[in-house]
């Protein structure tokens, strides 16, 4: 008999429990294997999404060259060191050279790289390279503030930490001011 991939992680999630302890027929846990099989599979959709077919038909031309910032897009991803979750906030800018994406487009972006198993670092490095690729833009600014569950619920346990980090891209790294620019419009 073939297990589906769904079925597979079920069977995992019920080992899992075992193995911590756990009684997996007592009433509250009897369905949490199956529940923790789609939400894993939820929150690693990204693995599933083909970039091109989000982005494809919302690329538009446009004469516009000015500073275009998508900021406070919420971000939920995985931390791949620990399985834990990170969640927080990221902000892209971009300046565009006779193109522009759809403003939608740039949340789903987040979301595609976001919904995998991540590091923080990388994933802000993947934002920005998807978008100045898919619109050949001057450059592309990235910003991603999140607070990590690994860090606050175990190791050194603290509440109140946030990590920041940036990519930036074209323009943005070469030109302070229009760095600057961006910096002081997200904050």
């Amino acid at each position: 008999m073939m297990h589906t991939a769904m079925e597979e992680l079920e069977s995992l999630y019920k080992k899992l429990l075992q193995n911590i302890g756990e009684d997996v027929g007592r009433e509250g846990l009897r369905a949490t294997p199956k529940r923790a099989a789609k939400a894993l599979d939820y929150l690693t959709a990204g693995y599933k999404l083909d970039i091109q077919e989000i982005i494809n038909g919302a690329v538009f031309t446009s004469d516009t060259d000015e500073m275009i910032i998508v900021k406070d897009i919420e971000l939920y991803s995985l931390c791949e060191h620990h399985l834990l979750p990170f969640f927080g906030k990221c902000h892209v800018g971009y300046l565009p050279k006779g193109k522009i994406i759809g403003l939608s487009k740039v949340a789903r972006i987040v979301d595609v790289f976001a919904r995998r198993l991540q590091v923080q670092e990388n994933l802000t490095k993947q934002i920005a390279e998807t978008i100045m690729k898919a619109i050949g833009a001057s450059g592309v600014a990235v910003v991603i503030e999140a607070q990590h569950l690994c860090m606050m619920m175990r190791g050194v346990e603290k509440q109140n930490s946030i990590m920041k980090t940036s990519c930036m891209l074209g323009a943005f790294r070469r030109e302070i001011s229009t760095r600057s620019e961006f910096l002081s419009l997200i904050r």
